[in-house]
Formats: C-alpha cells, structure tokens, sequence
C-alpha cells in the first residue's frame, strides 16, 4: 500500500464505522474508483482497532463506570449503578455474536458483491428515513438507559443484521432505537456503546484468520492506519452526536442513496 492509500482508507473507515452509513460500501468504492488493490485483512484490522480505540476514549467514564458497576453487581447480586446498561451492552451483542459465528463463511462467500451492497445501502438508507420521521412524533423519546429487555433484544437482532455488506452497523442499530421511542441522540449512544465488544470480536476473529495464514505484516501500514483511523473516528462521533438532534437523519440517507446508484452503476455490468 502506498502512503495516499493508508491515508484515504484509514480516514475513511474512522469516518464511516460510526455515521449511518456503510464503512463496507466505502472500501469498495474507493479502492474501485482510484485502481487500488485490495488492502488486505491486516490493514482492515489495523483500522478495527482504531475504531475501537476511539469510541472507548469517547465514552471512557461510561465504560469504565459500566464496567466497575458491572463487577460489582455480580458480587452483590442487585443491580448497581450503570450496571444494566451494561448489561444491556452484552445481551446486545449475543444475537450478532451468534449469526457471525453461523453465517460467517456464507456471507464473505456470497453476500460480498457489491450489487448487494448497493441494494443493502439503498433499502436500508430509506428504513432509516422512516425511523426518522416516526421518531419525530414521539411525544417523549427516551434515553438509553430506559431499554427494557425487549428493546435491547430488538436492536441486538437489527445488529445482526448489519452482517450483510452494506446495511451499515451504527445504522441499523439506531434505526432500531428509533423506532423503539428513544431520542436521537440516545439511539446513537446505544449504538456507540454497542459498538464495543462487536469490534473486539470481530477483530479477534480476523487476527486468528491471519495467524493461522502466515500473512506477512506491513506494521508500517498498520500503525499509521490505527492512528488515522482512531482520529478520524473520534472527530466523528464528536460531532455527530452534536449535530444529530439539528441535523436528524436525512442528509445520511439523501447520501446512501446517492452512493447506492453509484455502486448500481458501476458495478451492474460486473
């Protein structure tokens, strides 16, 4: 990989892991558009990781509240403090845990074209509009920590379904909020939140893919991607989560679905 290539790449995967668009539909896009090769697994790991980083710095007094009161209510046996928000973290990633771990080798074998992709970015970008104007009258949207168990279910199941290319993650997941009453703003949190553990299973997963395959390492690349990708990533959801209840939705579904036909003209003849 060259320099601009780790650059654009990294910038653009801290970028589009956490807005309600699709990071997957970008990795195609651009490698297409500027004649690049396929980055590889190691450098989409890198920039995994970079994410990860990011969004616990963001939200470092919240997990680690999470975490302490977590710990402390398995001792006592009672609910502490944030402890079932976090709770509702790991109850939110069980039902996307499970589809990866069934679905996995299908997906990447079938599901990785990109006129998928397109569709995925398309129908999914129009579900997220609707939330949107079903959100808006909601006489009282909640926040986060008003999920009941049903609610946290319920967007764990729309996490699954980010496994198919295109569907973007942060995207489904507040669609799902949404649609369950919560805020804006509240929907995005969750789904940041929720966000944690997916990535560290996900990254674990890819870095045994690439022990086991003896894939040379260009660590270079791999740390400049970490650091970019982290950086952008936090600048993101900093000011997403500003704008959001000013902004709301439309300008990220006008822009999947632009970015749909796009990937629909240029790949319907592949």
């Amino acid at each position: 990989m060259d320099l601009l290539q780790i650059i654009v790449l990294a910038i653009v995967q801290g970028l589009t892991e956490f807005l309600p668009v699709s990071s997957s539909a970008h990795l195609i896009l651009f490698p297409h558009l500027a004649g690049w090769e396929d980055q590889g697994l190691a450098f989409d790991v890198a920039v995994h990781l970079g994410t990860l980083f990011a969004v616990v710095w963001y939200f470092r007094q919240e997990v680690f509240g999470m975490t302490r009161d977590w710990f402390a209510s398995l001792a006592k046996r009672e609910r502490v403090g944030d402890s079932r928000l976090a709770w509702a973290v790991i109850l939110g990633t069980i039902p996307a845990g499970i589809a990866g771990l069934l679905f996995k080798g299908f997906i990447e074998e079938q599901m990785r074209s990109p006129l998928v992709i397109a569709w995925a970015t398309i129908g999914f970008g129009l579900l997220l509009w609707w939330s949107d104007v079903v959100s808006r009258k909601t006489p009282q949207p909640r926040d986060e920590h008003s999920l009941s168990w049903k609610d946290i279910l319920l967007i764990g199941c729309a996490q699954a379904l980010a496994l198919i290319p295109g569907t973007s993650r942060s995207g489904v997941t507040m669609t799902a909020g949404l649609l369950l009453g919560l805020s804006r703003s509240g929907a995005a949190r969750f789904s940041f939140l929720l966000s944690i553990p997916i990535i560290v299973l996900a990254s674990a997963l890819s870095m045994l893919d690439l022990a086991e395959g003896g894939v040379a390492v260009d660590w270079t690349a791999m740390g400049l991607g970490v650091v970019l990708s982290a950086v952008s990533a936090y600048l993101c959801i900093h000011f997403f989560l500003k704008l959001l209840e000013r902004v709301g939705m439309l300008p990220f579904v006008i822009y999947r679905l632009i970015l749909g036909v796009v990937l629909l003209v240029l790949f319907s003849g592949a």
